[in-house]
Protein backbone atom coordinates (compact mmCIF):
# COMPACT_ATOMS: atom_id res chain seq x y z
CA UNK A 1 0.00 0.00 0.00
CA UNK A 2 1.54 3.59 -1.00
CA UNK A 3 1.58 6.01 1.76
CA UNK A 4 0.38 8.97 1.70
CA UNK A 5 4.02 10.57 1.44
CA UNK A 6 4.68 8.72 -1.74
CA UNK A 7 1.20 9.94 -2.86
CA UNK A 8 2.50 12.99 -2.35
CA UNK A 9 5.94 13.61 -3.94
CA UNK A 10 4.45 11.88 -7.01
CA UNK A 11 1.50 13.84 -7.29
CA UNK A 12 3.27 17.59 -7.34
CA UNK A 13 5.38 16.71 -9.71
CA UNK A 14 2.80 16.95 -12.41
CA UNK A 15 2.34 20.84 -13.57
CA UNK A 16 -1.82 21.37 -12.94
CA UNK A 17 -1.10 25.55 -12.60
CA UNK A 18 -4.86 26.73 -13.47
CA UNK A 19 -5.14 30.15 -15.59
CA UNK A 20 -7.67 32.49 -15.09
CA UNK A 21 -6.63 33.65 -18.58
CA UNK A 22 -7.63 30.77 -20.47
CA UNK A 23 -10.88 30.46 -22.70
CA UNK A 24 -11.04 26.62 -22.12
CA UNK A 25 -12.59 23.74 -19.64
CA UNK A 26 -10.39 23.19 -17.78
CA UNK A 27 -8.14 25.82 -18.44
CA UNK A 28 -5.15 24.03 -18.88
CA UNK A 29 -4.33 20.40 -20.74
CA UNK A 30 -2.03 19.60 -18.26
CA UNK A 31 -4.86 19.36 -15.40
CA UNK A 32 -6.29 16.52 -18.06
CA UNK A 33 -3.49 14.58 -18.26
CA UNK A 34 -3.29 14.42 -14.12
CA UNK A 35 -6.82 13.42 -14.23
CA UNK A 36 -6.43 10.04 -16.16
CA UNK A 37 -3.20 9.56 -13.83
CA UNK A 38 -5.70 9.29 -11.25
CA UNK A 39 -8.32 7.46 -12.72
CA UNK A 40 -5.21 4.54 -12.83
CA UNK A 41 -4.85 5.58 -8.92
CA UNK A 42 -8.57 4.49 -8.25
CA UNK A 43 -8.15 1.84 -10.44
CA UNK A 44 -5.37 0.12 -8.79
CA UNK A 45 -7.18 0.56 -5.47
CA UNK A 46 -10.00 -1.14 -6.61
CA UNK A 47 -12.77 1.66 -6.46
CA UNK A 48 -15.84 1.37 -8.48
CA UNK A 49 -17.63 3.66 -11.15
CA UNK A 50 -14.55 5.49 -12.16
CA UNK A 51 -15.16 7.97 -14.39
CA UNK A 52 -13.78 11.52 -16.32
CA UNK A 53 -15.22 13.38 -18.26
CA UNK A 54 -14.28 16.00 -21.17
CA UNK A 55 -13.86 18.55 -18.19
CA UNK A 56 -11.82 16.59 -16.37
CA UNK A 57 -13.63 15.71 -13.27
CA UNK A 58 -12.70 12.35 -12.13
CA UNK A 59 -15.27 10.51 -9.89
CA UNK A 60 -15.08 7.07 -7.84
CA UNK A 61 -16.89 5.16 -5.39
CA UNK A 62 -15.79 3.09 -2.72
CA UNK A 63 -19.00 0.37 -1.84
CA UNK A 64 -20.57 0.34 1.18
CA UNK A 65 -20.25 -2.35 3.80
CA UNK A 66 -23.55 -1.42 5.72
CA UNK A 67 -26.52 -0.64 3.33
CA UNK A 68 -28.71 1.82 3.76
CA UNK A 69 -26.02 4.79 5.98
CA UNK A 70 -25.98 8.27 3.90
CA UNK A 71 -23.59 8.52 0.93
CA UNK A 72 -20.62 10.55 2.03
CA UNK A 73 -18.30 12.73 -0.56
CA UNK A 74 -14.40 13.80 0.13
CA UNK A 75 -14.03 16.41 -2.57
CA UNK A 76 -10.07 18.05 -3.84
CA UNK A 77 -8.88 20.15 -6.54
CA UNK A 78 -6.01 19.01 -9.11
CA UNK A 79 -4.90 22.35 -10.11
CA UNK A 80 -2.43 24.38 -8.25
CA UNK A 81 -2.65 28.56 -7.85
CA UNK A 82 -0.79 30.82 -10.62
CA UNK A 83 0.09 32.83 -8.00
CA UNK A 84 3.45 30.98 -8.38
CA UNK A 85 5.41 28.58 -10.47
CA UNK A 86 3.99 25.34 -10.67
CA UNK A 87 5.87 23.80 -12.92
CA UNK A 88 9.43 21.24 -12.29
CA UNK A 89 8.63 21.17 -9.02
CA UNK A 90 11.36 19.06 -6.59
CA UNK A 91 9.92 18.01 -3.39
CA UNK A 92 12.19 18.65 -0.29
CA UNK A 93 12.50 16.17 2.53
CA UNK A 94 13.25 17.42 6.24
CA UNK A 95 13.51 14.79 8.43
CA UNK A 96 13.69 14.95 12.12
CA UNK A 97 13.40 18.80 12.06
CA UNK A 98 15.67 20.48 14.55
CA UNK A 99 13.81 24.06 14.96
CA UNK A 100 16.12 26.17 13.21
CA UNK A 101 15.63 27.71 9.61
CA UNK A 102 15.16 25.33 6.14
CA UNK A 103 17.53 26.78 3.81
CA UNK A 104 16.40 26.10 0.03
CA UNK A 105 17.17 28.49 -3.19
CA UNK A 106 17.22 31.96 -2.53
CA UNK A 107 15.01 31.67 0.40
CA UNK A 108 15.34 30.08 4.18
CA UNK A 109 11.73 28.82 5.83
CA UNK A 110 12.72 30.88 9.31
CA UNK A 111 10.79 30.10 12.57
CA UNK A 112 11.17 33.59 13.26
CA UNK A 113 8.35 34.59 10.74
CA UNK A 114 6.84 31.26 10.58
CA UNK A 115 6.38 30.70 14.41
CA UNK A 116 4.42 27.81 13.92
CA UNK A 117 7.17 25.76 12.54
CA UNK A 118 8.14 25.23 16.66
CA UNK A 119 5.15 23.07 16.83
CA UNK A 120 6.66 20.56 14.33
CA UNK A 121 10.36 19.97 15.80
CA UNK A 122 11.49 16.09 15.85
CA UNK A 123 8.77 16.35 12.80
CA UNK A 124 9.43 15.38 8.62
CA UNK A 125 8.43 17.88 6.89
CA UNK A 126 8.09 18.65 3.07
CA UNK A 127 9.00 21.41 1.13
CA UNK A 128 9.40 22.38 -2.69
CA UNK A 129 13.32 23.73 -3.46
CA UNK A 130 12.31 27.50 -2.83
CA UNK A 131 12.12 27.66 -6.36
CA UNK A 132 8.37 27.15 -6.86
CA UNK A 133 5.48 26.56 -4.85
CA UNK A 134 5.03 22.94 -3.29
CA UNK A 135 1.28 21.66 -5.01
CA UNK A 136 -0.07 20.64 -1.68
CA UNK A 137 -2.61 22.99 -2.40
CA UNK A 138 -4.54 20.13 -2.81
CA UNK A 139 -2.44 17.47 -4.09
CA UNK A 140 -2.25 16.73 -0.24
CA UNK A 141 -6.10 16.60 0.01
CA UNK A 142 -6.19 13.97 -2.97
CA UNK A 143 -3.13 11.95 -1.02
CA UNK A 144 -5.35 12.04 1.66
CA UNK A 145 -8.82 11.11 -0.37
CA UNK A 146 -6.79 8.43 -2.39
CA UNK A 147 -4.99 6.92 1.05
CA UNK A 148 -7.41 6.43 3.09
CA UNK A 149 -9.38 5.03 0.56
CA UNK A 150 -6.83 2.09 0.10
CA UNK A 151 -7.13 1.38 3.85
CA UNK A 152 -10.62 1.13 3.92
CA UNK A 153 -10.72 -1.37 0.78
CA UNK A 154 -7.94 -2.89 2.43
CA UNK A 155 -10.19 -3.33 5.77
CA UNK A 156 -13.29 -4.75 4.80
CA UNK A 157 -13.65 -4.87 8.37
CA UNK A 158 -14.33 -1.22 9.23
CA UNK A 159 -17.98 -0.86 8.64
CA UNK A 160 -19.13 2.32 6.52
CA UNK A 161 -21.13 3.34 3.91
CA UNK A 162 -21.09 3.87 0.25
CA UNK A 163 -18.33 6.55 -0.34
CA UNK A 164 -18.07 9.03 -3.36
CA UNK A 165 -14.76 10.78 -4.38
CA UNK A 166 -14.28 13.53 -6.69
CA UNK A 167 -11.35 15.75 -8.06
CA UNK A 168 -11.87 19.07 -9.49
CA UNK A 169 -9.75 21.29 -12.22
CA UNK A 170 -9.50 24.94 -11.76
CA UNK A 171 -10.56 25.62 -8.09
CA UNK A 172 -7.99 28.19 -7.53
CA UNK A 173 -9.21 30.27 -10.33
CA UNK A 174 -12.58 29.63 -8.71
CA UNK A 175 -14.22 27.84 -11.50
CA UNK A 176 -13.88 24.59 -10.36
CA UNK A 177 -17.65 22.94 -9.83
CA UNK A 178 -18.54 25.07 -13.15
CA UNK A 179 -19.78 21.64 -14.58
CA UNK A 180 -19.89 20.04 -11.74
CA UNK A 181 -22.89 17.78 -11.82
CA UNK A 182 -24.07 16.82 -7.94
CA UNK A 183 -26.61 14.54 -9.33
CA UNK A 184 -24.35 12.20 -10.95
CA UNK A 185 -21.93 12.51 -7.51
CA UNK A 186 -24.72 11.77 -5.64
CA UNK A 187 -23.70 11.56 -2.23
CA UNK A 188 -25.59 13.02 0.43
CA UNK A 189 -23.04 15.40 1.86
CA UNK A 190 -18.94 15.75 1.40
CA UNK A 191 -16.33 17.56 2.66
CA UNK A 192 -13.45 18.83 0.92
CA UNK A 193 -10.08 18.17 1.52
CA UNK A 194 -8.84 21.69 1.16
CA UNK A 195 -8.06 22.89 4.12
CA UNK A 196 -4.83 24.02 5.81
CA UNK A 197 -2.79 23.37 9.32
CA UNK A 198 -4.00 20.17 11.69
CA UNK A 199 -7.45 20.53 12.34
CA UNK A 200 -8.96 23.02 10.68
CA UNK A 201 -12.63 22.43 10.42
CA UNK A 202 -14.31 25.67 8.07
CA UNK A 203 -18.41 26.02 7.55
CA UNK A 204 -17.67 29.79 6.87
CA UNK A 205 -15.94 31.19 4.16
CA UNK A 206 -15.42 34.37 1.84
CA UNK A 207 -18.05 36.03 -0.26
CA UNK A 208 -15.50 36.61 -3.17
CA UNK A 209 -15.97 38.48 -6.51
CA UNK A 210 -12.92 39.25 -9.00
CA UNK A 211 -13.14 42.72 -10.55
CA UNK A 212 -10.59 44.00 -13.65
CA UNK A 213 -10.25 47.44 -14.27
CA UNK A 214 -9.38 48.57 -17.87
CA UNK A 215 -7.51 51.87 -19.04
CA UNK A 216 -7.24 53.40 -22.30
CA UNK A 217 -4.34 56.35 -22.02
CA UNK A 218 -3.48 58.73 -24.81
CA UNK A 219 0.41 58.61 -25.32
CA UNK A 220 2.13 61.68 -27.48
CA UNK A 221 5.38 62.75 -27.15
CA UNK A 222 5.94 64.11 -23.38
CA UNK A 223 7.41 67.23 -24.81
CA UNK A 224 4.34 68.25 -25.94
CA UNK A 225 2.17 66.01 -23.45
CA UNK A 226 0.33 69.01 -21.37
CA UNK A 227 -3.32 68.78 -21.40
CA UNK A 228 -3.58 65.86 -24.09
CA UNK A 229 -1.82 63.19 -22.58
CA UNK A 230 -3.51 60.50 -20.47
CA UNK A 231 -1.33 58.26 -18.61
CA UNK A 232 -2.92 54.75 -18.23
CA UNK A 233 -0.87 53.54 -15.97
CA UNK A 234 -0.86 56.69 -13.88
CA UNK A 235 -4.13 56.27 -13.84
CA UNK A 236 -4.09 53.01 -12.51
CA UNK A 237 -2.34 54.24 -9.44
CA UNK A 238 -4.93 57.02 -8.48
CA UNK A 239 -7.69 54.28 -8.38
CA UNK A 240 -5.68 51.87 -6.56
CA UNK A 241 -4.67 54.67 -4.15
CA UNK A 242 -8.21 55.82 -3.60
CA UNK A 243 -9.40 52.02 -1.77
CA UNK A 244 -8.55 51.99 2.05
CA UNK A 245 -4.99 51.40 2.25
CA UNK A 246 -5.59 49.28 5.22
CA UNK A 247 -8.27 46.93 4.26
CA UNK A 248 -5.11 44.88 2.36
CA UNK A 249 -4.89 41.03 2.95
CA UNK A 250 -1.46 41.90 4.67
CA UNK A 251 -3.23 44.03 7.63
CA UNK A 252 -6.74 41.91 7.66
CA UNK A 253 -7.50 38.98 9.67
CA UNK A 254 -10.41 36.81 11.04
CA UNK A 255 -13.30 37.82 9.49
CA UNK A 256 -12.18 41.34 8.26
CA UNK A 257 -12.52 41.61 4.72
CA UNK A 258 -10.04 43.45 1.55
CA UNK A 259 -9.49 44.31 -1.50
CA UNK A 260 -6.42 42.66 -3.36
CA UNK A 261 -4.47 43.99 -6.29
CA UNK A 262 -3.28 40.90 -7.63
CA UNK A 263 -2.18 42.14 -11.08
CA UNK A 264 -1.13 45.56 -12.52
CA UNK A 265 0.09 45.82 -16.35
CA UNK A 266 0.41 48.77 -17.91
CA UNK A 267 1.95 51.51 -19.96
CA UNK A 268 1.35 55.25 -21.07
CA UNK A 269 -1.33 53.41 -23.63
CA UNK A 270 -3.22 50.83 -21.29
CA UNK A 271 -3.53 49.20 -18.60
CA UNK A 272 -5.37 46.36 -16.49
CA UNK A 273 -5.98 46.06 -12.46
CA UNK A 274 -7.52 42.94 -11.49
CA UNK A 275 -8.78 42.82 -8.24
CA UNK A 276 -10.14 40.23 -5.95
CA UNK A 277 -12.69 41.33 -3.12
CA UNK A 278 -13.53 39.89 -0.11
CA UNK A 279 -15.94 40.03 2.76
CA UNK A 280 -17.90 37.72 4.90
CA UNK A 281 -20.62 39.88 5.65
CA UNK A 282 -23.49 39.90 2.46
CA UNK A 283 -23.97 43.96 3.48
CA UNK A 284 -19.97 44.78 3.34
CA UNK A 285 -18.94 42.68 0.43
CA UNK A 286 -22.04 44.62 -1.06
CA UNK A 287 -20.89 48.07 -0.03
CA UNK A 288 -17.18 46.89 -1.18
CA UNK A 289 -18.20 46.19 -5.03
CA UNK A 290 -20.12 49.34 -4.66
CA UNK A 291 -17.12 51.43 -3.37
CA UNK A 292 -15.05 50.73 -6.04
CA UNK A 293 -17.86 51.18 -9.05
CA UNK A 294 -17.95 54.76 -7.05
CA UNK A 295 -14.25 55.04 -7.47
CA UNK A 296 -14.13 54.05 -11.29
CA UNK A 297 -16.98 56.37 -11.60
CA UNK A 298 -15.68 58.86 -10.36
CA UNK A 299 -12.45 58.68 -12.61
CA UNK A 300 -14.79 58.05 -15.49
CA UNK A 301 -16.19 61.71 -15.21
CA UNK A 302 -12.80 62.86 -15.14
CA UNK A 303 -11.33 60.85 -18.18
CA UNK A 304 -14.33 59.81 -20.83
CA UNK A 305 -14.26 56.82 -22.57
CA UNK A 306 -11.27 55.98 -20.92
CA UNK A 307 -12.24 53.36 -17.75
CA UNK A 308 -14.43 50.42 -17.69
CA UNK A 309 -14.82 48.13 -15.23
CA UNK A 310 -16.46 44.14 -14.90
CA UNK A 311 -17.05 42.58 -11.43
CA UNK A 312 -17.65 39.11 -11.30
CA UNK A 313 -19.41 37.29 -8.10
CA UNK A 314 -17.06 33.97 -7.82
CA UNK A 315 -18.64 32.25 -4.60
CA UNK A 316 -20.70 33.01 -1.63
CA UNK A 317 -20.56 32.62 2.22
CA UNK A 318 -21.94 28.65 2.85
CA UNK A 319 -22.18 29.21 6.41
CA UNK A 320 -26.12 30.17 5.56
CA UNK A 321 -26.80 26.46 4.19
CA UNK A 322 -24.11 24.39 6.50
CA UNK A 323 -26.38 25.94 9.20
CA UNK A 324 -29.40 23.56 8.42
CA UNK A 325 -26.92 20.69 8.33
CA UNK A 326 -24.61 21.54 11.84
CA UNK A 327 -24.83 17.44 12.52
CA UNK A 328 -21.89 16.62 9.81
CA UNK A 329 -19.70 19.50 11.22
CA UNK A 330 -20.38 17.33 14.47
CA UNK A 331 -19.48 14.40 12.73
CA UNK A 332 -16.11 15.55 11.71
CA UNK A 333 -15.78 17.59 15.08
CA UNK A 334 -16.39 14.04 16.51
CA UNK A 335 -13.94 12.00 14.15
CA UNK A 336 -11.08 14.78 14.69
CA UNK A 337 -11.23 14.22 18.44
CA UNK A 338 -11.43 10.55 17.85
CA UNK A 339 -8.12 10.85 16.19
CA UNK A 340 -6.35 12.71 18.57
CA UNK A 341 -6.76 16.07 16.56
CA UNK A 342 -7.81 19.09 18.15
CA UNK A 343 -10.65 20.81 16.13
CA UNK A 344 -9.57 24.63 15.17
CA UNK A 345 -13.24 26.11 14.17
CA UNK A 346 -12.65 29.19 11.78
CA UNK A 347 -13.61 30.97 8.72
CA UNK A 348 -11.94 30.33 5.90
CA UNK A 349 -10.19 33.30 4.28
CA UNK A 350 -10.66 32.01 0.46
CA UNK A 351 -12.56 29.50 -0.55
CA UNK A 352 -13.59 26.16 -1.45
CA UNK A 353 -15.42 23.94 -4.03
CA UNK A 354 -17.46 23.31 -1.12
CA UNK A 355 -18.60 26.57 -0.52
CA UNK A 356 -20.55 26.97 -4.48
CA UNK A 357 -21.21 23.00 -3.73
CA UNK A 358 -23.38 23.53 -0.68
CA UNK A 359 -25.38 26.45 -3.02
CA UNK A 360 -25.89 23.73 -5.33
CA UNK A 361 -27.18 21.55 -2.25
CA UNK A 362 -24.37 19.40 -1.52
CA UNK A 363 -23.82 20.79 2.11
CA UNK A 364 -20.03 20.67 2.00
CA UNK A 365 -17.39 21.94 5.33
CA UNK A 366 -13.69 21.93 4.75
CA UNK A 367 -11.31 19.54 6.13
CA UNK A 368 -7.90 20.39 6.86
CA UNK A 369 -4.80 19.09 5.25
CA UNK A 370 -2.47 19.91 7.03
CA UNK A 371 -0.28 22.31 4.95
CA UNK A 372 0.91 26.15 5.34
CA UNK A 373 1.90 29.04 3.65
CA UNK A 374 -0.01 27.78 0.26
CA UNK A 375 0.59 29.56 -2.97
CA UNK A 376 3.98 30.49 -2.59
CA UNK A 377 8.08 29.08 -1.96
CA UNK A 378 7.37 29.30 1.79
CA UNK A 379 4.60 26.31 1.81
CA UNK A 380 5.14 23.57 3.37
CA UNK A 381 3.26 20.30 5.06
CA UNK A 382 4.08 17.94 8.16
CA UNK A 383 4.09 14.47 7.18
CA UNK A 384 2.35 13.78 10.64
CA UNK A 385 -0.57 16.21 9.82
CA UNK A 386 -1.28 13.82 6.42
CA UNK A 387 -1.49 11.09 8.39
CA UNK A 388 -3.89 12.32 10.84
CA UNK A 389 -6.19 13.98 7.88
CA UNK A 390 -5.81 10.10 6.52
CA UNK A 391 -7.36 8.93 9.81
CA UNK A 392 -10.08 11.35 10.12
CA UNK A 393 -11.29 10.37 6.67
CA UNK A 394 -11.32 7.01 7.52
CA UNK A 395 -13.26 7.80 10.73
CA UNK A 396 -15.68 10.01 9.57
CA UNK A 397 -16.71 7.36 7.10
CA UNK A 398 -16.95 4.41 9.77
CA UNK A 399 -18.90 6.96 12.18
CA UNK A 400 -20.98 8.89 9.41
CA UNK A 401 -22.29 5.32 8.87
CA UNK A 402 -24.84 5.67 11.58
CA UNK A 403 -25.63 9.86 11.32
CA UNK A 404 -29.45 10.30 10.97
CA UNK A 405 -28.94 12.92 7.90
CA UNK A 406 -31.79 14.20 6.14
CA UNK A 407 -30.94 15.62 3.31
CA UNK A 408 -33.19 19.01 2.78
CA UNK A 409 -34.34 19.88 -0.42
Amino acid sequence: MKTVTQRLLTYVKHNTTSDFNSATYPSTRTQLHFADYLVKECREIGLVDISVDQNGYVMATLPETVPGAPVIGFIAHMDTSPDAKGDGIMPNIVEQYDGGNIPLNNISISPEEFPILQNYIGDTLITSDGTTLLGADDKAGIAEILTAMDYLKRHPEIPHGKIRIAFTPDEEIGRGVDYFSVEDFGADFAYTVDGGELGELQYENFNAARAIIHISGKNVHPGTAKNIMINATLLGTEIAALLPEKEIPAKTDGYEGFFHLCSFQGTVSSATLTYIIRDFDNNTFEHRKNMLQMIVDRKKNQYPNAISLEIRDEYYNMSSCIAEHMSIVGLAKEAMEFCGVSPIIRPIRGGTDGARLSYMSLPCPNLFTGGHNFHGPYEFIPVSSMNKAVKTIIKIAEMGRNLDFKKKL
